[in-house]
């Protein structure tokens, strides 16, 4: 499951055209002006956003510190809560989706579950993503009492494992919406029982 989830996660556009009817009934320039997007559907796109924008602070803090601009004292200290904050959020952001969310919203639109499946499928692929991530910060922040060669290497393996998760999670952030939003907008959240 491992290597064919990475390859569906990293590799596709976005979800297959029979997971998209209501996304098309309710496309995203439309979001912001349905009377449906108070409640659990706003709450959901802020809470993307949060991620998104936690990974581009995470991505562009490693490149001040590979340009330069910020010593390893500094970066250590401005890395490592941000890391944890993001990592932990992230984990616990899933784990809601998986045994609350998705459920109830997979019986409400049994034509969604293989969306559902699938977005549980990212989750998997994500978490080993953090776990890699978390692995390559840590090896990174010991070596910044070392030399600066070490300091380079493990800077330049942590930027590579951060590049890879924020593609995945960018990619899955974009379908998980695609799919979520709409039906939230369809049903409403109390037809749903998420209000």
């Amino acid at each position: 499951m491992t290597e064919a989830a990475n390859f569906l996660l990293l590799e596709r556009k976005g979800l297959p055209d029979d997971l998209r009817w209501l996304a098309k009934k309710y496309p995203r320039e439309n979001w912001q002006g349905h009377a449906n997007i108070h409640g659990v559907a706003n709450m959901w796109l802020q809470r993307h956003d949060m991620f998104r924008e936690l990974g581009g602070m995470l991505t562009n803090g490693i490149g001040d510190y590979r340009e330069g601009r910020l010593t390893a004292p500094d970066f250590a200290r401005w890395f490592a809560p941000r890391l944890n904050h993001f990592l932990g959020n992230l984990d616990g952001h899933h784990n809601v989706e998986d045994y609350q969310y998705f459920p109830i919203f997979a019986e409400a639109e049994p034509r969604l579950k293989r969306g559902f499946e699938i977005l549980d499928a990212d989750h998997h692929t994500i978490h080993e993503g953090l776990e890699r991530n978390a692995e390559a910060a840590n090896a990174f922040v010991k070596t910044l009492q070392e030399s600066e060669d070490r300091q380079r290497f493990a800077a330049d393996a942590y930027a590579d494992e951060n590049s890879r998760l924020i593609a995945m999670l960018t990619r899955h952030l974009a379908d998980e919406e695609d799919l979520i939003i709409p039906l939230i907008l369809d049903r409403g959240d109390q037809a749903l029982g998420i209000d």
